[in-house]
């Protein structure tokens, strides 16, 4: 019988990890945020020196949002905030590349 390649799962908690470091590593924040009573709202918010705000939903490599977090990140837009679904480490980077609040490659650059 042939061996079957062993690919490792990205798991959700590693890309978390990776966002928290890296806010950390930008002189910012990535609270956790739980809402008793409203459900359905974004992970993480992450706070950048500057005042940037962006709430991040996070998922594991090709998981989908739920249909209530879809409504629910939909009314955070309407008014105006800056929502991401992430499911990669590269979409991490890019929210740190593309504010400028990225001090370099940072934590497990790879």
């Amino acid at each position: 019988m042939p061996l079957i390649p062993y690919y490792p799962v990205m798991l959700e908690k590693t890309i978390e990890q990776r966002l928290v470091a890296k806010a950390r590593q930008a002189g910012g924040l990535a609270v956790k945020w739980t809402s008793p009573g409203f459900a359905g709202v974004p992970d993480r918010i992450v706070i950048l020196p500057g005042g940037r705000i962006i709430l991040v939903e996070m998922k594991a490599p090709g998981k989908k949002t739920t249909a209530l977090q879809d409504k629910v990140h939909g009314i955070l837009r309407d008014l105006g905030a800056d929502v991401r679904v992430i499911d990669s480490k590269e979409q991490v980077d890019a929210i740190f590349t593309e504010t400028g609040a990225s001090p370099g490659p940072g934590p497990d650059a790879g």
